[in-house]
């Protein structure tokens, strides 16, 4: 057993990735590969990191963080400056998996009853792996709400966070260790997606690759290697480090010659964590150290219906279907994700509940600087249309996480020309509120079978 990973019990193998391709020769099967074309269905690769802050790479905007392979990611595809998540963890996997707002896919308590992205993509001939941190099942082992009874084939991660130093882990529905070395999870976590790519793969199936990592959640740590390497302190440690381990992973798609025909997403679940009494009194933090990203100067983070609360980094690459070396400020959300795989992988819509992303395949090809969102809402919060956003007098989000910094009175900002939100209009354009008061009712009752987010239309 590699030393990095010694911390981790019950004797499960931790594959070394570095040689693992020139060992297997796999260069031989890429013969039986389905054969790429207009019509082939793309893989997918969702990368999706933890708490990091909107400006951490280097592409994003940070003058600390080198970030050289996911500068070279978004190089080679789009950016998206206005992309949301949501502004909490549980309730943003969710509705990553569901296409669905948090208030009906319910958030840490998904019920099993809810339909990823996952399960329609298997009916339409995937197969399907999650990695890492699940976090939609109360964080506990039950069996109808844990990965492989949501749509996918292969689970390794855990159920939960690494709130008190531990993390558990699950391959499949079994306990399979434990670990408190923090330091480890990313290269784990990579190492595994390229097991799965390599050993696990059918390689006459598209894929879905679902990779969820534990970082930069609250108890950071880098390995030996990253420690104390960086210029951003411990935080810049570890966003480095996953940088490195991400370019593993896009190494091994190139190598494997799948990264031509697979959509590959980075982003994060929700805005930085910056409340400072939490970090006081958090027990197994490193001492010294910061566990928050930066966000451009936008308001507020984690917790917070401010723009820095659910505004996440966001870069999508396809070759010669998404643009390269764009970017783009149109509104988009992981929400939208589950429609537009449906128009990509030609699976349909679930009829019987709403859904409220909707199909970007044209924003992401370049076909339309607007796409086909021009709303976003914010967890019981506020609503956005446009430029402007409306918030309610009241804060819905747990306590943990919430933002005390707030007024709890109506709030209306410009973010076409106040993207910092420092200036309320509330009192200056009455007739604004009251219509975005409107629509915040509208996407709450609805209950249509049907896309329910208004578009650009």
């Amino acid at each position: 057993m590699n030393n990095t990973h010694a911390n981790i019990s019950h004797g499960f193998t931790i594959m070394k990735a570095a040689g693992t391709l020139a060992v297997l020769g796999l260069v031989s099967l890429i013969a039986s590969e389905r054969i790429l074309g207009d019509d082939t269905s793309p893989n997918i690769l969702i990368i999706f990191t933890d708490d990091q802050g909107v400006s951490d790479l280097g592409c994003l905007g940070s003058s600390t963080n080198l970030t050289p392979n996911l500068d070279q990611l978004a190089k080679e595809g789009t950016r998206f400056t206005q992309f949301y998540a949501q502004h909490v963890c549980g309730p943003s996997r969710s509705a990553l998996l569901t296409g669905r707002y948090p208030f009906r896919s319910k958030g840490w308590g998904m019920p099993a009853t809810e339909i990823t992205f996952a399960e329609l993509l298997k009916q339409v001939g995937y197969q399907t792996a999650c990695i890492g941190k699940w976090d939609v099942s109360n964080r506990k082992p039950i069996l109808d709400r844990m990965p492989n009874a949501q749509g996918f084939d292969f689970f390794f991660g855990t159920l939960g966070a690494n709130d008190n130093g531990t993390v558990k882990f699950h391959e499949n529905n079994q306990p399979v260790g434990i670990t408190r070395y923090m330091g480890g999870l990313t290269e784990l976590y990579t190492d595994k997606a390229i097991h799965f790519l390599t050993q696990q793969r059918d390689p006459q199936k598209p894929f879905l690759l679902y990779l969820a990592h534990t970082m930069m959640h609250t108890i950071i740590d880098a390995s030996p290697k990253f420690k104390n390497r960086s210029k951003g302190g411990l935080y810049g440690d570890v966003v480095e480090e996953f940088d490195f381990h991400t370019g593993r992973l896009l190494d091994a798609l190139k190598e494997l010659e799948l990264d031509k025909n697979t959509i590959v997403i980075y982003t994060s679940d929700n805005g930085p964590w910056n409340q400072p009494a939490y970090t006081n009194n958090k027990k197994g933090h490193p001492e010294g150290s910061v566990f928050w990203g930066e966000s451009k100067g936008l308001r507020g983070g984690k917790g917070s219906c401010y723009e820095a609360g659910s505004r996440a980094p966001c870069l999508i690459r396809w070759p010669g279907k998404i643009p390269a070396n764009q970017t783009s400020d149109a509104i988009l959300a992981t929400i939208d994700f589950l429609p537009t795989f449906a128009k990509l992988c030609k699976f349909p819509l679930p009829k019987d509940r709403v859904i409220d992303g909707v199909d970007q395949t044209r924003l992401l090809f370049g076909e339309s600087e607007t796409g086909a969102r021009n709303t976003f809402y914010y967890q019981g919060n506020g609503i956005r249309k446009g430029k402007w956003k409306y918030l309610k007098a009241e804060h819905k989000v747990p306590g943990y996480a919430k933002d005390t910094s707030r007024e709890l009175v109506e709030e209306l900002y410009n973010l076409e020309s106040d993207p910092s939100e420092s200036k309320n209009l509330a009192s200056e354009h009455p007739e604004t509120v009251q219509q975005l008061k409107l629509l915040l009712q509208a996407i709450e009752t609805n209950t249509r079978k049907k896309n329910a987010t208004p578009s650009n239309d």
